[in-house]
């Protein structure tokens, strides 16, 4: 017998989800998260509110699980067999985060409500950056296990090392990024963090 869904019991539909979604990266992209609202998500999903509200309680919730299903997936590196070419895969997925169309015109506006707002800036850390970096000390572990850095380093420095100069680059300081600039930042970080 097949497990039937109870009357009246909401069943969410993952390509519901996924336009909603989309429709909030949209939003975020074209009106910032200040002027973002659950009723232009909705719109733009072809949704009603209620489907948003049946997925999360509140705008930030909404924004936050819209960000970190885009966000965290994009940390994840795969094992190239050396520090040096997980280092670089790891920086180019870092840049090509901070590039993405869409998360580009995001980050700015996210950042500066985040100072604004701490409950956001919390829930951003604890579902974005604490995920991305738990992925971050699993290629650093690797290179440990391979023997290529000492057990015991400062993890914590080494993972602000590796993704910090990407950012400082493109997010404050807003350079450009030259065809070599990625193989030679990977190579100055292999040196530091073998120190």
């Amino acid at each position: 017998m097949t497990k039937r869904t109870p009357t009246g019991a909401a069943v969410l539909q993952p390509q519901v989800t996924q336009a909603i979604t989309d429709a909030v990266l949209d939003e975020l992209a074209l009106h910032g998260y200040g002027r973002l609202s659950m009723e232009a998500v909705a719109k733009r999903a072809e949704v009603g509110k209620s489907a948003l509200y049946r997925r999360w309680p509140s705008k930030q919730d909404m924004v936050v699980a819209a960000l970190s299903e885009f966000s965290v997936p994009l940390a994840e590196v795969p094992d190239t067999g050396s520090l040096r070419g997980d280092l670089l895969a790891t920086v180019t997925a870092v840049h090509d985060w901070l590039t993405h169309p869409r998360f580009a015109t995001i980050l700015p506006d996210l950042t500066a409500e985040a100072v604004r707002t701490p409950a956001l800036s919390e829930a951003i850390a604890a579902t974005i950056g604490e995920p991305r970096r738990a992925l971050g000390a699993v290629t650093l572990q690797r290179a440990v296990d391979r023997g290529e850095l000492p057990a015991g380093f400062d993890l914590e420095i080494a993972l602000d090392l590796v993704a910090a100069p990407v950012y400082w680059r493109l997010s404050v300081r807003r350079a450009e990024v030259e065809p070599d600039y990625l193989e030679r930042l990977t190579d100055h970080l292999l040196r530091a963090l073998q120190c």
